[in-house]
């Protein structure tokens, strides 16, 4: 995992170590800030793999090529880690952001411009529209005509735009700008899936003015060796982003892997008492993973493990905890027993 080079970083200048960030482009490696973002003739271009609206998350979202992370589990390598998409404007954004406003089928509350509330008022199953039936897990909450599909399925199409995908966030200029524009020319939420990487003060600062309305923030892992060695950058700064975020008024919730051998329940239960002592209703998610990129051989969790992870979550004083991707790790009926004696049926 190779440091980042470049002469302009502005982690480096502000005393802060670069981020793991050496994408592919062609035969060459260059840092993701060359490779896939450029400011040119007085305006901000970054390279876009796709946009559309996706799931669970139901909102619009950006799926970014090149990352200051070199995750070994990244299951986004194919853009993330290799330069490739379209260049696109602040303006060019907005525009798809305009577009997809007029087909928003739910309006939500700044509070709630976030993945995890997502779950509960759609589960995106369909049942509603292609048998006219709603499932028996159906929040109840939405009509057939809310629902939506899209390239990931179905689903409302919420009033937030997103970016996803790579992420960097430490080079905030074109962020800042794509959401001064999306605030000022419509009425979506502008929320940021993100590392934490190279959020320092300033830069949190002035996604604040800019406009930014929510974070999504994925902790890797608790412990420093592990997140070194997942990711190939520190973690320090990381676990005390909840606690700025906050101070600055951000809408924040957190997401976690469990990786079995790697990031398993305690180290989660550390994370969940970090969030609980910032604010116990910060939103967590435990999302199961699943064999990918370096990690390949790495087996998924099973049921009992990701149950011990949300009681642990839980015990730690959080109040929003959920798990996620369902099917990685529920496969048969007693494993859904099992979820149902011991996991409030909101929170799967």
């Amino acid at each position: 995992m190779t440091r980042c080079v470049s002469k302009t970083c502005p982690l480096i200048r502000q005393g802060y170590k670069p981020g793991s960030c050496q994408v592919e482009m062609g035969a060459d490696f260059l840092p993701a800030c060359e490779a896939t973002l450029r400011f040119e003739d007085g305006r901000w271009e970054r390279l876009i793999a796709s946009t559309h609206l996706s799931r669970p998350e139901n909102y619009f979202s950006i799926y970014q090529s090149g990352c200051n992370f070199s995750c070994r589990k990244c299951h986004s390598w194919y853009f993330s880690k290799v330069a490739k998409g379209e260049w696109l404007t602040p303006l060019d954004i907005v525009e798809a952001a305009r577009a997809y406003e007029k087909e928003v089928t739910l309006v939500e509350p700044r509070e709630r411009a976030t993945a995890w509330h997502a779950h509960e008022t759609c589960h995106c199953c369909g049942a509603c529209v292609l048998t006219g039936e709603r499932s028996p897990r159906c929040p109840g909450i939405l009509e057939p005509g809310q629902i939506t599909l899209s390239p990931q399925g179905f689903g409302p199409a919420r009033n937030i735009v997103a970016f996803t995908g790579g992420d960097l966030t430490c080079r905030p200029g074109f962020y800042a700008k794509c959401a001064e524009l999306i605030k000022t020319e419509t009425r979506l939420w502008f929320l940021l899936e993100t590392n934490g990487y190279g959020l320092t003060p300033a830069h949190l600062d002035l996604y604040q003015t800019s406009g930014v309305d929510a974070f999504w923030l994925d902790i890797k892992a608790e412990n420093p060796e592990r997140h070194r060695w997942l990711t190939g950058c520190d973690n320090e700064w990381i676990l005390r982003l909840p606690q700025e975020m906050r101070e600055r008024g951000f809408v924040v919730e957190v997401l976690s892997l469990y990786i079995p051998g790697v990031v398993e329940a305690e180290e989660l239960g550390r994370i969940a008492v970090l969030l609980a002592a910032v604010d116990p209703q910060i939103p967590f998610t435990v999302l199961a993973f699943f064999p990918e990129y370096q990690m390949r051989d790495t087996r998924p969790p099973n049921v009992k493990e990701m149950i011990r992870a949300y009681e642990g979550a839980k015990e730690a004083g959080l109040t929003q905890v959920r798990l996620g991707n369902l099917g990685i790790f529920a496969r048969g009926a007693e494993d859904f027993r099992l979820l149902e004696e011991r996991v409030d049926r909101r929170a799967y």
